[in-house]
C-alpha cells in the first residue's frame, strides 16, 4: 500500500486487528479496496474482510453487529444486500465520520478473489498465506457482449421515463448508465479495471469531457441530449471491442423514439 495512512483511519485499523486478534473465533484480519489499490486519503472507506473459523461463523453472524458496536461509537449499520453481499456490515463510525465496511467469510470462501487483500492479522500466517496463494483473483470484468444486451434495454427504458415526464426517474437512469455502462467501458479503454465511474476524472482525455455532456440539467431538452450523448458515446467505446452480435435496429430505433418524445 503505497498512499500514507491517515492518522484517523490508522487508529481505527489498529482497533479492528486488536479486537479480531482477542477474539478466538476470527483467524484473520484482510483489508483491500484503497489499501490495496492506493489513492487513499482523508475520504477513503475501510474495507475489511474478518476470516470466521468454520465451527464458530454463525455465532460470529448472528453478533457481528455487538462486534461492530465494539469497534467504536457506532452510529449506523445495515447488511449488504442491496449489493448481493449478505456477510457485509457496512458501518458508520464518528465523530469524526468515518465509513467502514466488515465482511465475514470461512475459510473456504478465500479460494476466489476479486483482489489480494493485505494480510493485517492473522493467527497462522503461514496457512493463510498458503490460501492466499492458492487463491483465483480475478476483477470482474463485463465482456462487450453483457454491455450489448443492457445497453438499448437501459436507454430505452431512461427515454420512457423523459416521454412520460418522470425527469428524476430519467436523470436517475443517466447516473445509473454512466456508472453501469460508460465508466466501466472508460476504464477499460485506459486499460484499467472496470470499477463504474470510481475516480473516472484522474482519465482525462476528451472522453471525459464527453461523459460529462451525459449531466443533464432539469430540463427535458437537456435530458434528451443527454441522452443521445450517452448513446453516441457508448457507440464510440463499444468500438474497443465490438460485440459479436450488435442488437438490430439500434441506434436508429433509439434516435427514433427521443425524436418523438
Amino acid at each position: 500500500m503505497s498512499s500514507k495512512i491517515p492518522a484517523l483511519h490508522l487508529r481505527f485499523i489498529e482497533r479492528v486487528r486488536d479486537e479480531v486478534a482477542r477474539d478466538s473465533r476470527m483467524a484473520a484480519l484482510l483489508a483491500g479496496g484503497s489499501y490495496v489499490h492506493g489513492g487513499f486519503d482523508d475520504h477513503s472507506d475501510l474495507d475489511f474482510v474478518i476470516v470466521v473459523q468454520d465451527e464458530s461463523y454463525g455465532e460470529v453472524m448472528a453478533s457481528r453487529r455487538e462486534f461492530a458496536e465494539g469497534l467504536g461509537n457506532l452510529l449506523a449499520a445495515f447488511t449488504g444486500e442491496h449489493v448481493g453481499e449478505s456477510r457485509l456490515l457496512i458501518c458508520l463510525y464518528g465523530p469524526t465520520l468515518i465509513h467502514v465496511d466488515l465482511k465475514f467469510v470461512k475459510s473456504s470462501d478465500l479460494s476466489h478473489l476479486v483482489e489480494r487483500p493485505a494480510v493485517l492479522f492473522a493467527r497462522d500466517p503461514a496457512k493463510l498465506e498458503s490460501v492466499l496463494e492458492a487463491a483465483a483473483i480475478e476483477w470482474p470484468e463485463a465482456p462487450p457482449e453483457w454491455f450489448e444486451q443492457r445497453a438499448w434495454i437501459w436507454l430505452h427504458y431512461g427515454a420512457t421515463k423523459l416521454a412520460r415526464g418522470e425527469m428524476f426517474e430519467a436523470l436517475g437512469m443517466l447516473a445509473f448508465f454512466r456508472d453501469q455502462v460508460l465508466g466501466p467501458m472508460l476504464h477499460r479503454r485506459a486499460g484499467r479495471l472496470q470499477r463504474g465511474v470510481r475516480r473516472i476524472e484522474l482519465l482525462g482525455g476528451p472522453a471525459l469531457g464527453r461523459l460529462a455532456e451525459t449531466v443533464a440539467t432539469f430540463d427535458k431538452e437537456s435530458v434528451r441530449a443527454a441522452f443521445l450523448n450517452a448513446m453516441n458515446l457508448y457507440l464510440d467505446l463499444r468500438a474497443d471491442e465490438p460485440p459479436t452480435q450488435p442488437v438490430a435496429s439500434m441506434p436508429a430505433a433509439i434516435r427514433e423514439y427521443l425524436a418523438r418524445t
